[in-house]
């Protein structure tokens, strides 16, 4: 299935994809089960005993054209953001990294969360904000100290994602501002909806591109994955317990726009564009912020 969130009469509602004759529809889960959890994050907490609600809800639910919803992130409120670095080893390359035994990790604050057709907000503080396409790894239930034979069985699925980046704080900051460069209000685009496992396949064989202003500038595959969905999911278990609803940012592939000659970062009037096999389209554009 693939479950959205999106808004109504000024408030936030859980929906799910539906296509009618190739037409693509959201259902309205609450309008046919008022009884279902209220938004993605508690469906996942849920677990598995109401997927039979669920799916009769998607099944017949009332629902209306994608193209008249306004989506918002499929999950509004996750606990954690977690964001892995150098990932790619086109991307590793690319910046003359070399990658260790280990995966390199960091945060970003939920605040940096947005949906589709939602702004990137540019601060004042930085002028060289960079794009990053990646995959986001969903976690469907608590996950503590799995095996990598388990891990797969803690996701709930797979969404688009933007790393959206303030390189003159993750590079020249004294320390080397990793969190708050990656965290500024916005700089976490994440959808446009939750597909589950069943309807990605193997996470590790999805094409993944970022276009700007309709030009390619990333064009990459997940197998190009240093460090796989697996390993992350029971590597992060072993430090923390994760829980669902939280966001894994898997990394993003090479074409990053700090490391091109000359470098391009984003400007007001951008428009940035994630697309994934199986995934959809995430579709943002870029003015300038401060308020």
């Amino acid at each position: 299935m693939r479950l959205v969130t999106f808004e109504s009469r000024g408030a936030a509602r859980i929906g799910a994809l539906r296509s009618d004759d190739g037409d693509e529809q959201v259902v309205d889960l609450l309008a046919h089960d008022p009884g279902l959890p209220p938004s993605v994050k508690q469906l996942l907490e849920a677990g598995p005993a109401i997927h039979q609600r669920l799916q009769r809800a998607i099944d017949s639910g009332p629902c209306v054209a994608l193209r008249d919803v306004k989506l918002l992130a499929p999950v509004l409120d996750p606990q954690k953001i977690i964001c892995v670095g150098l990932n790619y080893a086109d991307h590793a390359a690319e910046t003359g990294a070399k990658h260790g035994d280990e995966p390199v990790i960091f945060c970003k604050f939920p605040t940096a969360l947005r949906g589709p057709e939602a702004p990137i907000e540019l601060p004042p503080e930085s002028s060289q904000v960079d794009y990053e396409a990646e995959l986001v790894i969903v976690i469907g239930r608590r996950a503590r100290r799995v095996s990598r034979p388990q891990a797969l069985d803690f996701v709930a699925g797979y969404t688009c994602g933007h790393d959206v980046s303030a390189r003159d704080w993750q590079k020249d900051k004294p320390g080397k501002q990793w969190l708050l460069g990656k965290s500024f209000d916005s700089f976490a685009p994440l959808g446009p909806w939750l597909a589950t496992p069943d309807e990605v396949g193997d996470p590790g064989q999805l094409d993944i591109a970022m276009r700007l202003n309709g030009e390619v500038m990333q064009q990459s595959n997940t197998r190009q994955l240093i460090f796989p969905i697996d390993y992350l999911v029971s590597y992060l278990s072993h430090v923390c317990a994760l829980l669902p609803g939280d966001l894994i940012y898997s990394g993003t592939p090479a074409g990053v726009g700090m490391a091109r000659n000359p470098p391009v970062f984003l400007k007001p009037g951008d428009v940035t564009e994630v697309t994934i096999d199986r995934l959809g389209t995430l579709r943002n554009f870029v003015i300038a912020g401060g308020d």
